[in-house]
């Protein structure tokens, strides 16, 4: 019937489409067809099963049906006969390539040259050659992965059109049941996974599943939600970065800064020691000047009375030698005078034992005495500096992140009210009862003893650190204190805590809590506490207390300030006239090993 139609009308009803090998996309060569109706080049379907050789399998490019083993190729005369009329027509006019075809469509598209897929990419499963192209498409239902010149055919031909295309982002091998090898489009939300449709009426029979697409839709909602959250973090990062490269200015500007405040201190101190060498060096030169003027006067005083002596002693040799007495007599009288200069008694010269051996012997001491403050200051100046932080890190939240500040407390038997007694690490104290004798009635009568308004305890330890403690109280009132010893050395225990500028008190009774420093007042929310945790970070000057029930803590007062001097923890009690002879303890508790 081929042959008799007009070609005219022949050529008008046919579609290039139809006689193009979907492998090389080119009119058929030699057109062959295999078992499962899919026509192909004879090279191009040999080009594909060469490559399978070694597994055995051998598929079709189109519907994946597997054969084995490998199937004879047979001419398919039919086609090759209609292929063979249409290249006597104008084939360019009526037929244009398919080549030619996909590259316009590409141009219009504005698709890029394609790149053999590397490594990490999709390959292309139509192409044949040893590199084949990188796929950018997969189709779902042809379950094949094309690069964009195998890909048109499903964006010309009708029934191609419908089927779903996904991005080739992932092998479709991963989207396979690796049980039923068929496409997972259903979700199992029992077991949280994809699985195919065979698989529902498996092992999935009685599980709630959806499509994938039902699923995806759902799961899309919640990518919203954590889409907002997740740009809602982004700012919240944004502005920590912000705020960390201001903080990183101001810290290498403020390190800068102390380093030339140091050179020039240094430079000073240097310049003092040089300042006091040259002096030293000036007064030394004058007071060896005065001594040595002084030393050469008592040297000529010396040397003159010397030669005076010398001369008499000549005079009195010839004398002895004259032979007339009444010129000797005479002579001699003269003679028998002293010679000796009165400015200068005997025994003048005594060599000191102080010498300016002395004065190095002192500055060698003086030496030894810089370097031993310097060695004694170093480590407290080289430990400021390792305490410097160019940002603090975040603040124990938890109970349990809290106890790993925790530092060894003692109480000080030494820094004790005289009520109170001390028992390791608890301190106790009793109202009492006394017992007198009544002379009136010649009877027994009891006496309470109660304690002194005031009551303390300090701990030995002196805080200059990150540190953490708790304390366990019962009874009347109560306050939990950091407290700068007093300046003379001693602890005034019957003074309340936070009266001055150099404790801070969190004070607790029945009627409630506050919080006392220097003299002023600010009510806590809390009652009936019984365990109190307190959080000092010294150098940060953070003061915080703690309400401690099991482990959870709720935050009562928080103080920001600076500390000057070492910090000793104390606790102090005060009677309230509500619980008579009822014990009442602190205790520090041992959350330390």
């Amino acid at each position: 019937m081929a042959k008799h139609a007009p070609e005219g009308k022949r050529g008008s009803e046919l579609e290039p489409n139809q006689f193009c090998c979907s492998v090389c996309l080119e009119l058929f060569k030699d057109p062959v067809t295999i078992p499962c109706g899919h026509s192909y080049c004879k090279f191009c379907i040999e080009g594909c099963w060469d490559q399978n050789e070694e597994k055995g399998l051998y598929s079709c490019p189109q519907c994946r049906l597997v054969f084995s083993p490998r199937p004879v190729l047979c001419r398919n005369n039919l086609l090759a006969e209609v292929l063979e009329m249409l290249k006597k027509t104008n084939t360019q006019q009526v037929f244009p390539s398919f080549s030619e075809a996909t590259a316009a469509t590409a141009a219009e598209a504005g698709a890029d040259a394609e790149a053999f897929a590397s490594p990490g990419d999709v390959a292309c499963d139509f192409c044949c050659d040893t590199n084949p192209n990188k796929a950018t498409m997969s189709c779902l239902n042809c379950v094949a992965s094309y690069c964009p010149s195998h890909l048109q055919p499903h964006h010309s031909v009708p029934v191609l059109k419908k089927h779903q295309l996904v991005s080739a982002t992932v092998p479709l091998q991963e989207k396979m049941c690796s049980k039923h090898n068929k496409l997972m489009e259903i979700y199992c939300r029992t077991d949280r996974k994809c699985i195919c449709y065979l698989c529902v009426i498996d092992q999935h029979k009685s599980h709630n599943t959806v499509s994938a697409a039902a699923e995806r839709e759902e799961q899309q909602k919640q990518l919203t939600v954590n889409q907002k959250k997740v740009q809602e973090r982004g700012k919240e990062r944004e502005k920590e970065l912000t705020a960390l490269l201001e903080v990183l200015k101001d810290f290498k500007k403020c390190s800068q800064t102390s380093v030339k405040t140091s050179s020039k201190i240094f430079g000073e101190l240097i310049s003092s020691l040089k300042k006091n060498c040259t002096s030293l060096e000036k007064l030394v030169e004058a007071q060896e000047k005065k001594e040595v003027a002084q030393a050469e006067g008592l040297q000529l005083q010396l040397e003159e009375e010397i030669s005076k002596l010398r001369k008499r002693d000549t005079d009195l040799e010839q004398i002895s030698h004259v032979d007339d007495n009444i010129h000797f007599i005479q002579t001699f009288q003269s003679l028998s005078a002293s010679c000796e200069s009165p400015d200068v008694p005997n025994g003048s010269v005594v060599r000191p034992k102080h010498t300016f051996k002395a004065v190095a012997h002192r500055i060698s001491e003086l030496k030894n005495e810089v370097e031993g403050l310097v060695k004694k200051r170093w480590p407290s100046i080289t430990a400021e500096v390792s305490s410097v932080k160019v940002l603090l890190q975040p603040g124990p939240k938890t109970r349990q992140e809290f106890l790993n500040f925790c530092c060894p407390l003692k109480l000080d038997e030494n820094a004790v009210s005289k009520n109170m007694t001390l028992s390791d690490l608890k301190a106790t104290c009793k109202t009492q009862q006394t017992r007198s004798y009544n002379s009136s009635y010649r009877d027994y009568s009891y006496v309470t003893t109660r304690m002194t308004s005031v009551e303390q305890i300090w701990c030995i330890e002196a805080l200059t650190k990150q540190c953490y403690w708790e304390v366990s109280l019962s009874g009347y009132t109560w306050c939990v204190v950091v407290s700068y010893k007093d300046k003379s050395g001693a602890s005034s225990y019957h003074s309340e805590f936070g009266k001055d500028d150099r404790s801070w008190s969190l004070e607790c009774s029945s009627n409630g809590c506050s919080f006392r420093h220097n003299n002023q007042s600010i009510n806590v929310s809390g009652s009936k506490l019984s365990k109190i945790g307190v959080y000092l970070h010294y150098l940060e000057g953070i003061l915080s207390f703690y309400s401690i029930h099991g482990s959870s803590m709720v935050l009562l007062h928080r103080v920001d300030t600076t500390f000057t001097e070492p910090l000793h923890p104390c606790i102090g009690f005060k009677d309230d006239k509500s619980q008579q002879g009822t014990a009442y303890y602190a205790e520090l508790v041992k959350n330390w090993s």
